[in-house]
């Protein structure tokens, strides 16, 4: 299968501030609905279910459907994955389809629980609600047992600049948000662009998750935008233990975070950020927190005896 554009090419009028008009071409951020079907065996007969539509960026469709579906705790292992590839009526031009099926093997049992519901994910902030609270519930990984990175402040800086280098198609475009991988040198490992940031951290996860590379607890996710519920949601079904966002989290992410032991930063942006939640895996954070309170008890002491006199 060819190569899937994830730009095009469309004429605009660009109206300056002189008033002057001109007739050009710009580069737009293809989206495209991604349709996921699923194929398992039900009283010894193959069947086939759709569970989802996301609008996408065309791309690594593999690693979205898969990274999806194991988000949502559809499945838990690769290894019930039999087969992925792409079905259905090919798209407009004739380059890809829009429909994947993920087939799996025939001994692995379906919650059908979870698949009462047709889902329908928009590109701006995906699946939430019941279906993935209760994956949180059956599937998250405890991040207490797991590898903990450590981060220094100066690291955490210089990931926005790092991730905004590598992000090729929004050069073009202008359109489309970024997920990102990163060690705890600063490296970027793998990244990801999408037009729903929810789709860009699910192709990452599904990356890992197709090449038996979870729990991700050592590293740190960097996404564009903000930090919703459900990143958090689908960080902690990965195992990573530290998401980090260009914008804002939601109050709601910061609370799930909490819950589970999560490290949240926010504003990540204009060497600052702030640390929302697990302070211990940013390198003398806590330090920092140790010596607030040891002011504030001199403080105290201090006025204390001001009021004596």
């Amino acid at each position: 299968m060819k190569k899937t554009p994830n730009f095009a090419e469309m004429p605009v009028h660009r109206v300056r501030f002189n008033g002057a008009i001109a007739v050009e071409t710009d580069a737009l951020a293809v989206e495209e609905p991604l349709e996921i079907r699923l194929g398992f065996i039900e009283n010894g007969k193959a069947t086939h279910k759709s569970i989802s539509i996301t609008m996408r960026t065309p791309g690594d469709d593999y690693e979205l459907a898969a990274g999806f579906l194991f988000t949502e705790g559809i499945v838990k292992s690769n290894k019930e994955i039999k087969n992925i590839k792409h079905c259905g009526v090919p798209a407009k031009h004739g380059i890809y389809n829009n429909t994947v099926r993920v087939d799996l093997r025939a001994d692995v049992v379906i919650d059908f629980k979870k698949l009462e519901r047709h889902f329908y994910t928009s590109s701006s902030c995906g699946v939430c609600g019941k279906t993935s609270i209760e994956a949180l519930q059956t599937g998250v990984c405890s991040l207490a047992e797991l590898e903990s990175p450590i981060f220094k402040a100066e690291t955490v800086h210089r990931l926005p600049e790092i991730l905004r280098s590598r992000q090729n198609v929004f050069d073009r475009t202008g359109g489309l948000h970024a997920a990102a991988l990163f060690s705890a040198a600063g490296e970027i490992e793998i990244l990801r662009e999408d037009v729903g940031r929810h789709n860009a951290v699910d192709k990452i996860i599904g990356a890992r998750f197709l090449a038996s590379q979870t729990p991700i607890s050592d590293k740190l996710l960097l996404v564009s935008g903000r930090a919703s519920f459900e990143l958090v949601q689908k960080s902690l079904m990965a195992g990573i233990s530290i998401l980090a966002a260009v914008g804002a989290p939601s109050s709601l992410a910061v609370e799930l975070a909490r819950e589970y032991g999560m490290t949240v930063l926010g504003f990540v942006r204009d060497r600052r950020f702030n640390i929302y939640c697990g302070s211990e895996r940013i390198e003398g954070a806590n330090d920092f927190g140790a010596k607030r309170i040891e002011f504030a008890k001199f403080e105290k002491a201090k006025a204390s005896v001001m009021s004596a006199r």
